[in-house]
């Protein structure tokens, strides 16, 4: 009897082994948080998007897959500030037992000007984008103990990349004028971005693509757009282009290509990764304003 319990033991200890060696399970609410974590957790973590590349986080739909993947995560990040308030209902309703990072805890949101709405889109400033690198080092280190001075190496280092991407987008920029720095883009997505960056943007949508504008308001933007002789206006990959082709249409401006605002493109897509939808948007906006 003693003899076959100790085989039954040896037998388990590959798997406890293979069990201690698997990735830490991690959920994200979207695909720019998702890339966040996977950079800063690297091989140590496995991450599941709750909303894919190219899909939209306004209003998301939960799924019952969605609830088994927080169930077992160990580590869930949410953006905050209003953007995914429906994962917070998830993280309830699967009873998730692990470590919940709120990656905007900390910042200074900003809000529409004569509004109170308060603008989520928070990752635009490229400075608070460093600040959610080093959220979710903090979050990966409480879930993991074991590995805490690893994740915090790795957001530190991480959180370097992004304000070296910071000082070269302001270069880009350098060069255009201010009263140049004008875009079009279908809703307001890019607030902190043109705060950082000293740049216009106008959008018919107001925070959530949620909104359908007004013609009045459509009928406003195009009036603006041809007295200020805005070039170009912009699609966001999440969003249904109709709105930015019509407002080109009528306006005389060119569709100046695809941004990517709230969610990343697909593996293999120019801006797959959250430093190279920074990399890619700006470039774009560049070759607009220049003409």
């Amino acid at each position: 009897m003693h003899r076959r319990l100790l085989l039954t033991a040896a037998g388990l200890l590959p798997f406890a082994a293979a069990a201690a060696n698997a990735p830490l399970q991690a959920v994200a609410s979207f695909s720019i948080l998702a890339d966040m974590v996977r950079q800063v957790g690297g091989d140590r973590v496995s991450v599941t998007s709750v909303v894919p590349p190219e899909g939209d986080a306004h209003g998301y739909q939960i799924r019952p897959a969605d609830a088994r993947a927080v169930m077992t995560a160990r580590l869930v990040v949410v953006n905050g500030l209003g953007l995914d308030d429906w994962m917070q209902r998830l993280v309830r309703s699967a009873e998730f037992k692990g470590i919940l990072t709120v990656a905007t805890a900390g910042l200074t949101p900003r809000t529409l000007p004569g509004s109170a709405a308060t603008d989520p889109h928070a990752w635009q400033d490229p400075r608070n984008g460093a600040l959610y690198a080093r959220a979710i080092g903090e979050g990966l280190a409480t879930a993991d103990p074991a590995l805490a001075v690893a994740y915090r190496s790795a957001a530190s280092r991480f959180a370097d990349d992004i304000l070296r991407m910071d000082a070269w987008i302001t270069e880009q920029f350098s060069a255009i004028p201010t009263n140049a720095r004008r875009i079009i883009t279908t809703h307001d997505a890019f607030g902190y971005f043109a705060a950082r960056f000293r740049i216009e943007f106008l959008s018919a949508q107001g925070l959530s693509t949620e909104a359908e504008p007004s013609a009045k308001a459509i009928a406003a933007l195009v009036t603006q757009i041809k007295r200020e002789r805005i070039r170009a206006v912009f699609i966001e990959n999440m969003t249904n282009p109709r709105l930015a082709r019509m407002l080109a249409r009528e306006s005389g401006a060119i569709v100046g290509g695809t941004v990517y605002s709230d969610a990343l493109s697909k593996p293999g897509g120019p801006a797959s990764t959250y430093l190279d939808m920074l990399r890619h948007n700006t470039t774009l906006f560049v070759a607009a304003m220049r003409g």
